[in-house]
């Protein structure tokens, strides 16, 4: 009977650790660094120099459905009218990590803070 008790507490352990891996977060300061290099030049400050409407601030995103981090991946991947796809340029991690910053600096109003 101690033995069972004692896999079962090792199990919730292990699964606690595997489901709280920091490995698994989006890099926030690689997403900025990826940001200026690969998509600032349209959309510094969270404008959109290709189409002023569509913009990334948090009421566009939300306005056109890409308020999600899979919608941004997807966007960031594939590309989609005058925005190139990056697939095959940038790792997932690293699509990851961009989208992850656009929906922080989306929240924080493009400030950088």
């Amino acid at each position: 009977m101690k033995v069972l008790i004692k896999i079962a507490l090792m199990l919730v352990l292990l699964l606690g650790v595997s489901i709280g891996n920091p490995a698994w977060a989006a890099d926030l300061g690689n997403g900025a660094k990826i940001f200026s290099a690969k998509c600032a030049s349209c959309h510094m400050g969270g404008k959109n120099v290709v189409n002023p409407a569509k913009t990334l601030q948090k009421a566009d995103l939300e306005k056109y459905a890409m308020n999600d981090l899979e919608a941004i991946k997807t966007q960031v991947t594939n590309g989609k009218a005058a925005m190139p796809s990056f697939k095959g340029q940038l790792s997932a991690a690293e699509i990851e990590d961009v989208a992850s910053y656009v929906l922080d600096q989306s929240g924080k109003g493009w400030t950088g803070k």
